[in-house]
Order: structure tokens, then C-alpha cells, then sequence
């Protein structure tokens, strides 16, 4: 599937108020977020390397202990295993990749 037009996947909500759409390779998982102002995103932590886009809004993230506002433009590169928690400051978009594939967002 080398081509996707993400308007025809369903939107799915994983934890309340973070809306995604999923899309998986061979070896990474992207997932697009619309996260609702004022949604909580736990703190957790996970085998994955992620990668994380603030294409728009504010989000407030904590990693490792150090807690930043994301701006649209910013990244945040979590490694493995590295707890992470955040909430949106604003109705926020992100795009997250994960490597090793999320099996579990499949």
C-alpha cells in the first residue's frame, strides 16, 4: 500500500480526547492526531522509539522528567522505554512514528 489517503481511514480514539489515524509499514507505524484542548495523555512508557510533530496548536510534554511546550514546528524524539506523558494546551494536531511497528494500533 505505497499510496493512502488518509480521509479514508476511520479515525479511532486510543486514549480520551487523542482522535488517530493510523497508517503501518513493514516496520514503522504514523500515526495523525487530533487531540482535543485540555486532553491528558498519561504518563507511559513503551518499547518503541517515537518520534513526535507538533503540526499545530500548543501541547505540553514531559519526558524523562523535563517538561516542554511543543509550538507547531517542534519535535520530540522519545527513545525506548522512556516515560512520557503531555496535555494539550490547545486542539492540537501531532504526527507520531513508531519503530517497531505498534502491533497494537493495528
Amino acid at each position: 500500500m505505497p499510496f493512502v489517503d488518509l480521509s479514508t481511514i476511520t479515525e479511532k480514539e486510543i486514549v480520551p480526547g487523542f482522535h488517530g489515524t493510523f497508517v503501518h509499514g513493514d516496520n514503522v507505524s504514523t500515526v495523525f492526531w487530533n487531540i482535543e484542548a485540555g486532553a491528558t495523555l498519561p504518563e507511559h512508557a513503551h518499547a518503541h522509539e517515537q518520534v513526535s510533530v507538533l503540526t499545530s496548536g500548543k501541547f505540553e510534554m514531559t519526558l524523562d522528567g523535563e517538561t516542554r511546550q511543543l509550538e507547531e514546528g517542534m519535535v520530540a524524539v522519545i527513545p525506548s522505554n522512556i516515560k512520557h506523558s503531555g496535555v494539550a494546551l490547545t486542539a492540537c494536531t501531532i504526527m507520531d512514528v513508531f519503530y517497531p511497528v505498534r502491533e497494537d494500533y493495528r
